[in-house]
C-alpha cells in the first residue's frame, strides 16, 4: 500500500531506483536530486552492481597499505555512510568489480568480473529487485557508461535489459511478480555545457578552473548534448551531495577537483542535475524539470 502524500511528504508513494556500477557513483551522479526527492517523501533505492574491489585509492590521505588490504570492507562502510546521508535504501547486486584495464592493447578482463557475466544472467537479480521495490522511475548510465569503464557500460546494458524484462511475466518467472517501471533515464552529469559554464564562471572570477585542460581536449558534440531532456533544480541540496561524496573517503580527495569550484558558484551557474529521458510509458512534455513528470497515479 502506497503512503499517502502529506504536507511534510508531498510526494509520498513515489518510488525511484538508481542503478550504479560502484559505491561512490550514487554520490557523484544525481546525488543532489536524490536528496531533493527524499526530502519530498519519495522512496529512493540505490542498486550497486559491484563492491568496488578493484578501484584505486584516489585520496592521497587514504593511500596506505592497511587501507588497500581491507578495501572491500572499507568501501562497504563508506557506502553505508553515504546512503545514510542521502536518506536512501540500498542493495548490492553482488558482482565483482572489473577494474580499469590499462595498457595498449588492454589486457583481458579478470575472470568472473561483472563485465564478463552474460547480460541475461546479470539482469536477473536486478529484475528481482525491480519487482520487489516497484519503482516508478529507474535511472542508469548511457550506452557509453558515462565514461568507458567496463563496469559502467555493463551497468547500462544490465539496467536496460532489466527495465524491459521486469514487466514481462514470461521473463524471469521465478523473480517475483511482474512490475513495469514507467520511465527510464540516463544520467548526464558530466556534460560539456555544464563544465564550460562552470569553467567560464571561474575564469570570470579570476579563479583557477579545474576544467581548463579537459575542455581543451573535449571535442564539442552538440547532438550528444542535445540529448538532455530533463533538468532537476536541486541547488539547495548540493551540500548534502558534497557530504555524501566525502563519505567515500578512499575515492574523493577533499582537496581535489571535486571541490575546486565554490559551491555558491555552482548554485548560481548550474543549479540543476541533468538527465535524458529514454523510455516513457506515460505522457510527458520535453523539456522536463521533474523525473516524475506525467506520473499521476503512484500506485
Amino acid at each position: 500500500m502506497s503512503e499517502h502524500p502529506t504536507a511534510d511528504r508531498p510526494r509520498a508513494g513515489l518510488r525511484l531506483m538508481h542503478v550504479h556500477a560502484h559505491p561512490d557513483d550514487e554520490s557523484s551522479k544525481g546525488a543532489a536530486s536524490t536528496a531533493k526527492y527524499v526530502a519530498e517523501g519519495v522512496d529512493v533505492h540505490v542498486v550497486t552492481c559491484t563492491g568496488g574491489e578493484r578501484g584505486s585509492i584516489l585520496n592521497p590521505k587514504m593511500d596506505r597499505p592497511e587501507i588497500l588490504a581491507n578495501i572491500s570492507e572499507i568501501r562497504r562502510q563508506e557506502m553505508e555512510r553515504a546512503r545514510d546521508i542521502l536518506g536512501v535504501t540500498q542493495d548490492w547486486l553482488g558482482f565483482v568489480d572489473s577494474g580499469w584495464p590499462e595498457g595498449d592493447p588492454k589486457p583481458p578482463l579478470p575472470d568472473g568480473c561483472f563485465a564478463t557475466v552474460p547480460v541475461e544472467v546479470a539482469a536477473e537479480p536486478l529484475v528481482r529487485l525491480i519487482r520487489s521495490f516497484r519503482p516508478h522511475v529507474v535511472t542508469t548510465y548511457d550506452e557509453r557508461g558515462g565514461y568507458p569503464h567496463p563496469d559502467h557500460i555493463m551497468c547500462h546494458q544490465v539496467s536496460v535489459a532489466a527495465f524491459e524484462a521486469a514487466g514481462d511475466p514470461g521473463r524471469y518467472p521465478d523473480a517475483g511478480e511482474p512490475w513495469q517501471p514507467l520511465k527510464l533515464y540516463y544520467h548526464h552529469s558530466f556534460n560539456r555545457p555544464r563544465m564550460q559554464a562552470l569553467h567560464d564562471a571561474m575564469v570570470e572570477h579570476e579563479l583557477e578552473s579545474p576544467w581548463a585542460d579537459r575542455l581543451q581536449e573535449w571535442k564539442p558534440e552538440p547532438e550528444w548534448d542535445a540529448r538532455i531532456t530533463t533538468q532537476v533544480e536541486c541547488a539547495e541540496y548540493f551540500g548534502v551531495r558534497d557530504q555524501a561524496l566525502l563519505a567515500h573517503a578512499t575515492q574523493i580527495d577533499p582537496d581535489g577537483m571535486w571541490f575546486a569550484i565554490p559551491r555558491e558558484l555552482q548554485e548560481k551557474v548550474w543549479p540543476h542535475e541533468d538527465y535524458e529521458l529514454v523510455v516513457s510509458h506515460v505522457e510527458t512534455t520535453r523539456p522536463e524539470t521533474d523525473l516524475f513528470a506525467g506520473i499521476t497515479d503512484p500506485s
